[in-house]
């Protein structure tokens, strides 16, 4: 007899610490993950996946990247701010925010 465990996965960064920074930084444009911009590109897991943003590397990219009308924090954040913020959004994606 065979037996499954599923869990979330283990995301690489600190969620608690990447809430704090998404608060700061993030939440006038992305809060409860919308997208006040572009209401269609949520942060909500389905978008995410319709768009092929749901990865740690992806996200952490654009947040250091900007694009488009997103501004980049690549210089605003550290390496380690930004992964937290990309483990934090993908926690909430899954959370269903």
């Amino acid at each position: 007899m065979a037996i499954f465990v599923f869990a979330a996965p283990a995301w690489a960064g600190d969620a608690v610490n990447g809430g704090k920074i998404f608060g700061a930084n993030c939440a006038a444009c992305h809060i409860g993950g919308n997208n006040a911009v572009n209401p269609q590109k949520t942060l909500k897991k389905t978008d995410l996946e319709k768009y092929d943003m749901y990865s740690l590397d992806k996200i952490t990219y654009q947040v250091i990247h900007g694009k488009n009308a997103m501004p980049a924090f690549g210089g605003r954040l550290s390496e380690d701010q930004i992964e937290d913020v990309a483990t934090y959004v993908l926690s909430q994606a899954d959370k269903g925010w």
